[in-house]
């Protein structure tokens, strides 16, 4: 797949280019469409178990189990290790509200660490004062791509017996030390959301595991807890991915390997123009760049001279979890790099059909604007 120039003049720079990703497959996915609408089974069915299939093959896993979100995985993945009231879960506080709501949603209680300047991810080396004998998980985030430091966060969760759970929402097809996100810990869970580097039409996700019992109770639990018609072992939840969701994710993952060349091609001429800004990518890890996010001072006025000139941005994340209203009883937590980066990280437009004419153009602004 090659990037290429868009040359008409009424086009405007998308933050997340789907249009031209849907235009590059469009004869097959509206194939794929068609063949869902013709069989008339939208729930489960064929196309599901096909996708978990691939899924599966694609990330290493022995189970890949779809579902309605990547919301709906984590929460899933919770239910399935019987997340009590009062239990702990230890989250990032720099990350999207999902990886704390679902703990909460389940009566339990997020405790919030902080994370690293440079890879913006957990901080495992503040995991360990944070465990209590109420402590039951660990949820690293993978934020904006980048695998968190695994062997590091399994070591300690072996040590207090407790249980690991990837929020891969960002970084389906990176790897880390050789092995694909979603692959990494006890369970794994991504997002389809069409906005993620593997995206859908709608809402979708997974679980990825490598235990028998627990995929098989999560595909209960993701229907209502039955493990067979009208006969419910657990309370679960709603939980399935539609069969056309499923469709169009089989015809994209056939050219997600092209994608992740290109997203890395893209993010290698960010990371050269923009230096000590830009994020920091390990060594031993790939980044899917689901968000490329560098650091700026004064962001509100560079967002605001960006949005003059027609470059759109976003900022993941303007709150971190411990200053949300809702946890209040968390405001007075001293984590000083979440709140500082809140405060500097700005999103830049960022996808695998990003031409390479926009990207300069891109650069080159905010180069002047920085400067």
């Amino acid at each position: 797949m090659t990037r290429s120039p868009n040359t008409d003049s009424r086009y405007a720079i998308p933050f997340i280019d789907l249009k031209s990703q849907y235009n590059a497959y469009k004869e097959e996915i509206d194939e794929a469409i068609q063949r869902v609408l013709s069989s008339s089974q939208f729930i489960l069915g064929p196309e599901v178990e096909a996708l978990e299939e691939q899924l599966a093959e694609f990330t290493g896993s022995k189970y890949a189990i779809g579902c309605s979100s990547g919301n709906d995985a984590l929460l899933l993945s919770l239910m399935a290790i019987d997340l009590q009231p009062e239990d702990e879960v230890i989250v990032p506080a720099f990350t999207f509200f999902s990886t704390a709501e679902v703990v909460s949603f389940l009566k339990a209680k997020p405790v919030f660490v902080d994370v690293c300047e440079k890879s913006y991810n957990m901080d495992y080396r503040l995991i360990e004062d944070k465990i209590t004998s109420k402590t039951k998980a660990i949820i690293p985030v993978a934020l904006y791509g980048q695998p968190a430091d695994m062997d590091e966060i399994n070591a300690i969760a072996k040590k207090h017996n407790l249980i690991v759970i990837e929020d891969a929402a960002q970084s389906f097809g990176a790897e880390y030390k050789g092995k694909k996100s979603c692959n990494l810990s006890d369970f794994g869970c991504t997002s389809f959301f069409p906005s993620k580097p593997l995206g859908c039409y709608g809402d979708g996700g997974a679980i990825f595991t490598n235990d028998e019992h627990l995929a098989k109770k999560l595909k209960s639990l993701r229907a209502h807890g039955q493990t067979k018609r009208y006969t419910h072992e657990y309370i679960g939840i709603n939980g399935r991915l539609d069969a056309l969701q499923a469709a169009i994710l089989q015809v994209k993952l056939k050219y997600f390997p092209n994608e992740i060349q290109n997203r890395q091609e893209v993010a290698s001429i960010y990371n050269t123009a923009f230096g000590e800004k830009a994020p920091k990518v390990l060594k031993d890890r790939t980044h899917m760049f689901a968000q490329y996010t560098v650091q700026v001072e004064n962001r509100e006025e560079v967002i605001k001279k960006l949005k003059e000139v027609g470059i759109p941005t976003a900022v993941h994340y303007p709150i971190p979890l411990h200053k949300q209203p809702v946890y209040a009883s968390s405001a007075n937590l001293a984590l000083p790099i979440s709140e500082k980066l809140s405060k500097h990280v700005l999103s830049l437009p960022m996808s695998a059909f990003l031409s390479e004419a926009d990207q300069q153009n891109i650069i080159e602004i905010i180069q002047e604007i920085l400067s």
